[in-house]
């Protein structure tokens, strides 16, 4: 009986896992020239014991551009973010300055792959980001 349950749980955990995608594309700039090469990643952040999983991750084109998507299975609604590592005016400290943003819930959609993508917009990285931090290590 006690194995019943167990698996009859574990089924149902199985199958309420869902399927939740999303997209971001954008343009980043260091002042008045192209932010090119810059590492980008899309994350979806956890709280508590589960961890966080990388949906996707690039460099930017010639032009600042990116572009990225993917998806997880959560029991939960996923919070995606996006985070910017880069050295544009970070002056001597060391290790390159890193930037996170959260992309809104209405972005994110049920499925493998996203029906919409959220369009960041130009960002000029010389400002300076409440909350940002230094990485070191930008794997």
């Amino acid at each position: 009986m006690r194995s019943f349950l167990l698996l009859a749980t574990l089924l149902t955990v199985t199958l309420a896992m869902r399927d939740q995608s999303v997209a971001i594309k954008g343009k980043l700039r260091c002042g008045d020239k192209p932010a090119a090469n810059v590492r980008v990643k899309l994350w979806e952040e956890d709280s508590g014991p589960d961890p966080d999983d990388l949906l996707d991750e690039g460099y930017t084109d010639s032009n600042g551009g990116f572009s990225l998507s993917g998806g997880t299975a959560e029991l939960t609604n996923i919070d995606p973010v996006f985070k910017v590592y880069h050295n544009c005016d970070k002056g001597i400290t060391p290790g390159s300055r890193k930037i996170k943003f959260k992309i809104p819930t209405s972005y994110v959609t049920n499925g493998k792959t996203a029906a919409k993508t959220f369009d960041i917009g130009i960002l000029n990285l010389e400002t300076i980001f409440a909350h940002e931090e230094r990485e070191l290590i930008v794997s």
